[in-house]
This record gives C-alpha cells, structure tokens and sequence, in this order.
C-alpha cells in the first residue's frame, strides 16, 4: 500500500497555493519515481499553518507547514515520501523546517475538545466510505430506530442552543415545529455566513458536509419534515460545489430521497444560494429571499416554526446547530451535555481573525476564557504590538476592553456585560486601532445592510454615521455623544430585529471603553 499524503482543499488552503503543493508534489515525485497516494482532504482549521501537507505513517500523521510550491523539492530531498526517514528525522521535526511532527501532538490541536469539527481534516470530504469509517451515519442510523418525539427529548436534554447568535434552545424550536400540525414542513439551515472573522459554517460545508447532511436528516426525522434547503452566501462558490456534489451521492446510497436506507422514511435537500446580503441571515428575511422575494424582515407572531416557508411549519437552524446533532445521537445527549457550564452546555467553535498570529478555528468547551483563547491559542497579535480590544460575535458585538477578557466564554457571561459570543467571531485589534473609527464602521455597516423596513434602523444608522462624524470632527461634541447615546436606545427598543436593535452594542462600548478616542483633536485641528 503507497503512503498517503494529505493536502487541504477548503477555500483557505486553496488560497495559500494548496492547489500548486499538490500539483508539484505530483509532478516531483513522477520524476523521481517515487509513489503515493494524494488525499484532498478538507482543513483542520489551523488557518496559520495552510497549506498543512500531512504524511501518514504507521504512528499517525505528521504535519508539514505552512507549505508552499518552492518547498516541495526540499521535502522530498529530506525524505518525504521515505518511510524509514520519515519515522527518523522528520518525526522528531529535525528533518527540516517545516516539520511539525505529530500532527495529534501539536498543542494547537491536542488542547481543544473537537466534537463537531472531529474529522474536519481526517477524512475526504467527499468520500461516503470514509465518513462511515470514522464513525459517519451512526446518529442517523440510531435516530431511524427512535420515534419523533424521543429524537425531540434528546436534543432537548443535550442542552444544545442555536449557534447562529441567538442561542436559543435547539430542541424547543423543534418541539414546535412537532407540535404543528401541517402537510408540509420544511428544514431550512442557515449557511449565510456573514459576521466579520467566521468561517465556522464554510469549515463544516468544504471539510465534512456528510455531517451537515446528516444533521439535517435527523431533524427532518424529528418534527416530520420530509424537505430541507441549504441556504448558502453566495461567496461560498467551493461550499456549493462540494455540498451538491455530497447530495448527490447521499442520494445515489440511499442516505436522501424517499426511501431513507429502506426504512419508509423521506427526506429530499437542496442547496440555495443567498441573495448577498447579510440582513438575509435573520432567519425571517432568509425565509424571504428563500421564497425568491426581497429579503425584508418579517414582523413575529407568528414564529417561524408555525408559519415559516411557505406559509408552513419550519425549523430554521444555523449550520452549526445542525452539525452538533449527529454527535448527540450517536454519543448521547448525556456525552454533549457534560461539558460546558451553567446552561451553555457542549462546545462551541471559535474564530480567531484580525490582527492575530495564529488564526484559526478553535472548538472548546464552553467556559474558557477569551483571554486563554487569545493568548494560548491565538499567540496574541500577529503585528507584534500589544492587544487593546477585541470584538466577539460579529460585527453587531460589543468591543472588549483587557478588563473583559477574563470572562468565561459563557451566553449568559456575555450578556451580563451587554455583550454576545453570536457565532463565536473573535477579532483582535492592537493598539494602533482607532475605536472611534470601529464605532463608525459598525454604524455605517448597519447602514449599507439594513433591509429598510423599519425606522429606527433605516434612518437612525444614517443619523448616527452623521452624529459620529461630527463628533470626530469636534463638531459640538458634547452635544452629539449625548445625541448618539439618544439615538442608540432608539435603535435598541425601536427596532424591528438584531440588525438595528445590537449596532448600539458596539458602538456604545466603544464609547465606554475607549471614551479617549472620541476626544481627539480633528484632523488639521
């Protein structure tokens, strides 16, 4: 059997030249005839180290990176492909450079508690016999055993909550749905990913999409609902090309369509592209622009798990949320619900962007700190300056101070201190950063992306991108911070949804935390 070489095919590996690895790995081992298999798996999520080429051996992978084209030669001299070498110099990461040793073994990866993300750089992401090698397909085939409501309580007990910002309990919104009477109901998942620095949801889709598709499945199984939509940003060109291909061949194994592996079950799953707007990942206005109308925000009653879709029954989960289901089923609500803290139960997968030096994706358990993130996982910033703020959970999260990055990584924590962890974006700034800027940015963010049906966000973000460049030109500057402070409880209590309801959160912890940097003389002052 030749040896296996790894090399990533999600959009970040692609974009660091993983693509021209595998080429030239190819073209230099025919010359020098040499063997081996070439594995387009999906990344682990190490962004740090992409392109990450692993080597397996007879003791587990070993990891190379990051690696471009030019290394390639010198690899191949150091004995890449050359077993015995490789269980010599290589392993204990002597050999050159670029060798990192066991892959399993690098803190980076042995210090998180990987349940979703479990076999994201593991498997192909393709290969149906693989994701059933590594454990693939098991919650689904216990969740075909079990009837609708036991599906329901499962997921209830696990403790699981959206992951998409909200963090509402997962099991609830499917109780609903359950409790509906309807013929028709729908599974819709939420892949608009658009908060600044996240890219959880885009892992999942290009490293393990069986597991979404699994995911879905069982929640169509749970309330009864025999089809699902994929509703993915429309900048994810490589997520569709991998999940229509996955759909294709679930379909062809009899994993989808109306016989679900024989058991008299139905589930169909299609994708749908997003309308490239980041209103349309509030689930009311993605019904919306599902439905090939504009994304506009829908008023609440009734919720979405009683009229959704067409008028029908639907659950509306995040990605992420969908994800986490296999492992419950297969492992036990019991297994997922004991780790986290307080009613945050299970892991939650975070994103580290910005100015960091070792960015990636991260799955922990719940209660971690954000400064252990930052720093142990993180390596603080990447320009080498010291860290001053951070903003968790997308561009509608608050920035944090030094004095915040001791909370544990908890909802109701966050919350305590007017801030979110949302889909688990964690952007870094050093203190070169300007936060009267980032707290006009956050207005002006609002402003370009609100749907415009309601007042306070429409009008009130145009206003306040106008307050705040007064105030940063010290145009009667008392006067307009007390006028921004008026303006954002506008927004918060007069707001049809989170778009113009939490554009203050950022703003006014700006305004909180770093009141200096309002105070500035103006330019040419």
């Amino acid at each position: 059997m030749s040896l296996r070489v790894f090399v990533p095919r999600d959009t970040t590996a692609l974009s660091l030249g993983a693509d021209e690895v595998a080429a030239r790995l190819e073209r230099e081992a025919r010359a020098r005839g040499l063997a081996f298999t070439l594995v387009r798996n999906g990344s682990r999520g190490a962004a740090w180290l992409e392109p990450l080429l692993e080597v397996e051996t007879s003791n587990g992978r070993l990891a190379f990176g990051p690696v471009v084209a030019e290394d390639v030669p010198g690899l191949l001299d150091a004995g890449l492909l050359d077993p015995a070498r490789l269980e010599a110099g290589l392993a204990d990461k002597s050999g050159h450079p670029l060798a990192l040793g066991a892959t399993e073994a690098l803190p980076w990866f042995a210090h998180q508690q990987r349940f979703t993300f479990a076999r994201a750089g593991i498997t192909d992401p393709l290969s149906i016999a693989d994701y059933l090698a590594h454990d693939g397909f098991r919650g689904l085939e216990i969740a075909l055993q079990q009837t609708p409501q036991a599906l329901v309580e499962e997921v209830k007990a696990s403790g699981l909550r959206g992951r998409g910002g909200a963090a509402f309990p997962t099991g609830i919104k499917w109780q609903t749905v359950l409790d509906t009477a309807a013929d028709q109901k729908y599974i819709v998942c939420n892949a608009d990913e658009g908060d600044s620095g996240t890219f959880a949801d885009r892992l999942v889709m290009e490293s393990d999409p069986f597991m979404l598709i699994e995911g879905m499945i069982i929640a169509g199984l749970a309330v009864e609902a025999t089809q699902g939509y994929i509703y993915l940003r429309s900048e994810y060109p490589l997520a569709k090309a991998i999940l229509d291909t996955a759909i294709a061949r679930a379909e062809a194994t009899g994993y989808l369509g109306d016989d679900i592996r024989g058991s008299g079950r139905a589930f169909h799953l299609e994708v749908r592209l997003g309308a490239g707007a980041y209103i349309c990942g509030e689930e009311t206005s993605l019904l919306e622009s599902l439905e090939g109308k504009r994304g506009l925000v829908r008023f609440k009653p009734p919720l979405p798990a009683i009229e959704g879709l067409f008028g029908r029954p639907t659950v509306v989960n995040n990605v992420l949320s969908l994800a986490a289901v296999p492992f419950i089923l297969a492992e036990g609500a019991e297994a997922y619900a004991e780790v986290g803290m307080g009613r945050s139960r299970g892991t939650l997968a975070l994103q580290l962007a910005g100015n960091v030096q070792r960015g990636g994706l991260v799955e922990l358990a719940f209660g971690t700190t954000l400064r252990q993130l930052m720093e142990e996982f993180g390596g603080g910033t990447a320009s080498g300056r010291p860290l001053r703020a951070v903003q968790v959970g997308g561009p509608l999260g608050a920035y944090l101070p030094a004095s915040q990055w001791d909370l544990p990584l908890d909802y109701e924590a966050f919350a305590e201190v007017g801030a979110v962890l949302g889909h688990g974006g964690v952007v870094m700034f050093d203190d070169s950063v300007d936060m009267a800027e980032q707290a006009r940015f956050s207005m002006e963010f609002c402003k370009v992306e609100s749907c415009g049906k309601c007042t306070p966000c429409r009008i009130g973000s145009t206003r306040g991108v106008e307050v705040l460049d007064r105030i940063r030109g010290n145009h009667d500057r008392e006067a307009n911070l007390a006028l921004l402070h008026d303006l954002c409880d506008t927004m918060e209590d007069g707001s049809l949804c989170a778009m113009g309801g939490m554009t203050p959160f950022p703003v006014r912890s700006a305004l909180t935390y770093f009141p200096d940097d309002f105070r500035r003389p103006a330019e040419g002052g």
